[in-house]
């Protein structure tokens, strides 16, 4: 330093520049409140900044993905093989039309127990649900207050991320079939069918259900 003379002060980067950083870094989703409080702006500017950053990132190998009031970073799904084939994985087996359908069902009517989504199938469900339990796509989230105390079950921050969901809000129209049969189905909303045993009774007009439950999840 030269008769006392400061260095110039390094420019502060752009502020989408420090939110993919602290993304970069970060184990888990941030809160949007950790990132203003962190990035010291408020809530225009990184709302702003958020939509320039995945609109910097739409062509490259990383996503910005929202989940509700929280944000991550994310692969592409176009990239994704290229990342399994470094790490030495096996890509995720794809879900069964069965899994799909079952999924839907809890997806655009939970909370639901399990004998609510065997009313609207017609048939016993519990496999497919004990599969998606341990995918972690869904949880029991309490029990009913009726007869048995049967488990609730909802979708988790996991289905959000696997179906590319910033929210149970951006889930698109209920594929006609599956809202057709929730719809008709009376006991799937007043809530008669959990008196029902689980794994119990069965509906045969309910037994030719459609496949197309939801949207094929990437890789």
């Amino acid at each position: 330093m030269a008769d006392g003379v400061l260095p110039p002060v390094a420019p502060r980067p752009p502020i989408e520049a420090l939110l993919e950083a602290v993304l970069f870094v970060a184990a888990e989703p941030v809160m949007l409140a950790t990132l203003a409080l962190t990035l010291e702006c408020d809530d225009a500017a990184l709302e702003a900044a958020l939509s320039r950053l995945a609109q910097q990132l739409q062509p490259r190998g990383i996503r910005v993905q929202r989940l509700a009031m929280a944000v991550t970073l994310v692969t592409a799904p176009e990239a994704a093989a290229a990342v399994e084939r470094l790490l030495g994985v096996a890509p995720p087996p794809r879900l069964s039309a069965a899994a799909l359908e079952v999924l839907a069902i809890i997806a655009y009517h939970q909370p639901i127990t399990r004998a609510q989504v065997e009313a609207v199938r017609g048939v016993d469900c519990g496999g497919v649900i004990r599969a998606l339990l341990a995918r972690e796509l869904i949880c029991e989230a309490g029990r009913r207050e009726t007869a048995g105390r049967p488990f609730l079950y909802t979708t988790t921050e996991t289905f959000l991320l696997r179906f590319g969901l910033e929210s149970l809000a951006a889930l698109p129209p209920a594929p006609g079939q599956i809202s057709q049969l929730i719809h008709n189905h009376a006991e799937l909303s007043t809530g008669n069918v959990d008196n029902l045993p689980e794994g119990g009774t069965r509906h045969p007009a309910y037994s030719h259900a459609t496949n197309r439950a939801a949207p094929s999840p990437a890789h």
